[in-house]
Order: C-alpha cells, then structure tokens, then sequence
C-alpha cells in the first residue's frame, strides 16, 4: 500500500504574486492624484497672471482640483484698492507705495510702454470678449479654484490679510504645506 504525498509546487508562486499584488495596491494608493493641479504663481505681471487663471479656470472646468499658491512678486496683486491697514515699518510701506495693489496695477513684462501696451492689450480683449483678469478670478471662484497665499511673503511685503481681496475660502499657508500638496497633485506648475 502506497501513499501519495501531493506537493503544490505552484504554492510559492501564489504567493509571491499575492505579494506582489499588495505591494501595486500600496503604491496606487500614495500615487498623485491625476485630477489634481498646482500653480505656483511668483510673477505678478500681468500677462503671466492671465496665463495663471486661464490654466487654473481650463483645468477646473475639466474637473480638475486646482490649487494656486501665490507667492512674493504675486502676492500684492491680491490687495484690494484702497488704504493699508495697521502700523508698518518703512520697508513695508516702501513695498506699499511701490508694488501693484491688486490685479489692475499689474504690468505687462513685455511691451508694458508705461500703460500704453497694457491699455491696447485690455481694449483688444474687450473687443474680442476675451476675460479680463477680474473676471478670470470670478470664474476661479465659482469653479472652487483654491487660492492659497504664502506667510512668509505677506510678512516680508508688510501685507496684512485683510488687505487682500474677498476670495472664498483664500488660505495663508507656507511653502511646507505648499510642498506637501505638490507631492498629492498629478501636475505643478511654476508661473
């Protein structure tokens, strides 16, 4: 009388493709979100803040998670018209007088012409109902664009936070949590 011993020798293999398998599920779930976009947008000239909002609007209205972290030369062109508020030292108030105070002071960085080319630019898009940058910030916020601005700017520039514009849900952040929203997001840009 014999016994028969059954060996699985496919048992190994399972195994290791089991493994396998975790391991792809593991990295999927810390893989960037292919539906999420970053700007990081430092220039406050205004045709690169154009090309900003176009791409953040673009990318919204395609279902995107879009977020924009303004940071130094851009963040005085989210202040609002109109007085500064609080004491500031001359340095701050110096980057007051000189530096746009919102979007419409901004300049063009080619062909600016002290206005001038700004001016044909604006008549040109009117023309061509094209959106201005006013209206690209509405169409930002009714796509749910996030707008976050860096501390350590507004710090430098003397900016206080309620100089700045009425933007739903606009957070103040630093450029670590910039950094770590960069490294959960598909695409950043750098403007």
């Amino acid at each position: 009388m014999s016994d028969v011993v059954e060996i699985d020798v496919h048992a190994p293999l399972l195994a290791a493709l089991e493994e396998r398998v975790r391991a792809l599920e593991e990295v999927g779930k810390s893989a960037p979100n292919p539906d999420s976009m970053n700007l990081l947008v430092f220039s406050g000239d205004r045709d690169r803040l154009m090309a900003s909002f176009v791409l953040a609007t673009g990318a919204a209205a395609c279902g995107q998670d879009v977020s924009m972290f303004f940071t130094f030369w851009a963040t005085p062109t989210l202040r609002k018209q109109g007085k500064s508020i609080g004491r500031k030292s001359l340095v701050e108030r110096a980057f007051g007088w000189m530096l746009p105070k919102g979007v419409n002071q901004s300049k063009l960085s080619q062909m600016d012409f002290c206005g001038i080319g700004r001016a044909m630019m604006q008549r040109e898009m009117r023309q061509k109902n094209i959106a201005d940058l006013d209206q690209l910030i509405s169409i930002a916020s009714d796509l749910g664009v996030k707008i976050r601005v860096c501390d350590m700017s507004m710090n430098l520039m003397g900016i206080h936070p309620d100089e700045l514009i009425d933007y739903p849900g606009l957070e103040f952040c630093g450029a670590a949590q910039f950094a770590a929203s960069c490294s959960d997001a598909n695409t950043t840009l750098f403007i």
